[in-house]
């Protein structure tokens, strides 16, 4: 659940600790304070003032600075935080009754402590499966744990392992190639695990700002942003599960030998032990999932063909394989972050009560992969407050049944299978008003993520087509006609809004690639003779609109610097949010009289239509 919506279901106090945190990084003048303070200019209080949106942009201009005030938490050895973090970020755990983290907390405890048990046998254990070169990493990384932590004891000290040493463990664990696991059980070799109290665990959860907690309803909330400051710049579970899948076994059963993991498991269940250990995505893709002895220009084409072939990702940018890795890491990352789903809404709800039909045991197998509270999950608006979409739910199919259910449903058979199973359930209108911010900043990777396939050169009408759906559906009366009797091969006005008696609103659409449109001494030439058109024709303009992805502060200021149109700019995000407000409030027709501000004020339009 994105941060901002949990926000507006907390109290003040429920925030409290977490804004406490980021007003600390505040004050201490953090690499983004310029863009920072340009929020908080707007408000005399301070923080605890600014609405819960601007709260969400704070926390994204200070993620960097809040991942330095969690790696100071880890210096607290005794603290359990790498296990509790590890459940946190799990796909599926963002959301959790107190209980159901109890129950989490000690089924991990558990199964840590028998595969610590297992791991020091396999140390004396001559006949041991694991090589002589990973005992020597494991060995060689809890001597110098253990020399960090107890040389505070032989100086008469608190045991503790300071920033440095912290640092340093860090590194040598990543030049090993450790997975988390494997780190996680040779420090509690050394650290004995003692069962914590949960409601202790919770508190010092919330205290250090990485979870919300509600005592009224006992929940724990945990925001996507959130999460993915956690990962520590890796991906998230799905993503990892989606490229594995792509590997042939021979080369799954290396990665799974080299970090312990039973070859014996069949071939998807190695894939879910590879995911479980934590193993770095960032390390399968540098070294791991290629034969021994492969050259670096052999390395960088198979990534090349697992992206292209695979992930259908064209022209994966980068010159080196570290240029390529963060490439597809980056991509992988604005998936998450895009609410979109790939299907519509209503498209996502039938394909969820189809699979229920074709496959009666989904049900379940969701509710434990994802280990969620509900008996059914099943539900479209349920699955994405957990940031569960179509495709990962797909992923998790085996072969057998995604073939069954194309079979029981009639989808097309030819192809591929997935891709099929998306197209069919796709409402492409729905799908693409659902994608019209993208359309706006002509994202086509993200289009192509999300089910869409469209070329570049279409995207400003398609643009344009999109916005007179959302004005018609706001009850405005689009007026083709009497705008193309007024064009002319010189001036060719957008949208033209026709509310009768001689009155007009006119739209202009841009889309944009760059953040923050820039180009206002084009835009208004242009708007000025769409204006001198319609007095002309003896037409009162009550206002002109120009709808774009996002403006630059300097676009505004020329704006409200202008004189002559009655001109105000509204974003593509403002307007789809005001065009599903409306969907369920009272009037029949947008009060126009709303588009009032030079920049229109989101929050205040959808404060009004509530009413």
């Amino acid at each position: 659940m994105k941060l901002e919506k949990i926000l507006d279901k907390l109290g003040s106090l429920e925030k409290n600790s977490f804004i406490k945190i980021i007003d600390n990084i505040i004050s201490k003048n953090p690499k983004n304070i310029k863009e920072i303070e340009k929020i908080l200019i707007s408000v005399d209080k301070g923080l605890k003032s600014v609405d819960n949106q601007n709260v969400a942009n704070i926390f994204e201009l200070t993620s960097n600075d809040f991942s330095k005030h969690i790696e100071c938490e880890f210096q607290e050895v005794t603290s359990q935080l790498d296990i509790l973090i590890d459940i946190i970020i799990r796909d599926g755990n963002c959301i959790m009754k107190q209980d159901w983290f109890s129950r989490l907390y000690e089924k991990e405890i558990k199964n840590l402590n028998t595969k610590i048990k297992f791991l020091n046998t396999e140390f004396e254990n001559e006949k041991s499966e694991l090589s002589a070169e990973r005992k020597r990493d494991y060995r060689i990384y809890k001597s110098c744990l253990t020399t960090a932590y107890k040389n505070d004891i032989a100086n008469n000290r608190e045991s503790k392992i300071t920033s440095d040493e912290l640092s340093i463990i860090l590194a040598l664990s990543k030049e090993l190639g450790l997975s988390q696991e494997e780190i996680k059980l040779i420090n509690y070799t050394i650290l004995p695990i003692k069962k914590l109290d949960i409601h202790d665990l919770i508190n010092s959860l919330k205290n250090i700002g990485v979870i919300f907690y509600t005592k009224k309803d006992s929940t724990i909330y945990v925001a996507d942003e959130m999460v993915r400051l956690l990962r520590k710049k890796e991906v998230a579970e799905k993503f990892s599960r989606r490229t594995l899948k792509l590997l042939r076994e021979p080369i799954i059963n290396q990665i799974a030998k080299n970090h312990n993991i039973d070859r014996k498991l069949n071939y998807s269940e190695k894939i879910e032990e590879i995911i479980k250990e934590g193993v770095s995505f960032r390390s399968l893709l540098a070294s791991e999932i290629y034969k021994d002895g492969i050259t670096l220009s052999e390395k960088k084409k198979t990534l090349n063909e697992i992206c292209e072939k695979g992930l259908n990702i064209n022209n994966l940018k980068g010159n080196t394989l570290e240029d390529k890795i963060n490439s597809l890491i980056e991509y992988f990352e604005n998936v998450e972050k895009d609410e979109k789903v790939g299907i519509s809404l209503d498209g996502f709800e039938k394909l969820l009560t189809e699979l229920n039909q074709s496959l009666p045991n989904l049900n379940k197998q969701l509710k434990d992969h994802y280990e969620l509270e509900d008996e059914y999950v099943l539900k479209a608006s349920f699955l994405l407050d957990y940031n569960i979409k179509p495709r990962d739910i797909l992923d998790l199919i085996i072969k057998e049944d995604i073939t069954k259910f194309i079979k029981d449903n009639g989808i097309k058979q030819r192809g591929d299978d997935l891709f099929n199973i998306l197209e069919h359930y796709k409402d492409v209108e729905n799908l693409y008003l659902e994608n019209y911010e993208n359309v706006g900043y002509r994202n086509l990777n993200l289009l192509k993520e999300n089910g869409i396939s469209i070329k570049e050169s279409e995207l400003g009408l398609k643009f344009e087509e999109l916005t007179k759906l959302i004005f018609k559906g706001l009850g405005f009366n689009v007026d083709e006609k009497f705008k193309n009797q007024l064009n002319t091969n010189k001036d060719m006005i957008d949208i033209l809004l026709n509310l009768g008696n001689n009155e007009v609103i006119i739209v202009e659409c841009k889309t944009s690639k760059e953040k923050g449109y820039n180009k206002f001494s084009t835009v208004s030439r242009q708007l000025k003779s769409y204006q001198n058109l319609a007095l002309k024709n003896n037409l009162r303009i009550v206002k002109m609109l120009l709808v774009a992805p996002e403006f630059s502060d300097d676009f505004v200021t020329d704006c409200e610097m202008d004189t002559e149109m009655n001109l105000s700019l509204i974003s593509a995000s403002t307007l789809s949010h005001i065009f599903d407000s409306f969907k369920t409030s009272k009037y029949q027709e947008f009060p126009h009289v709303l588009f009032r501000d030079i920049l229109i004020n989101e929050e205040r339009i959808l404060k009004a239509l509530s009413k």
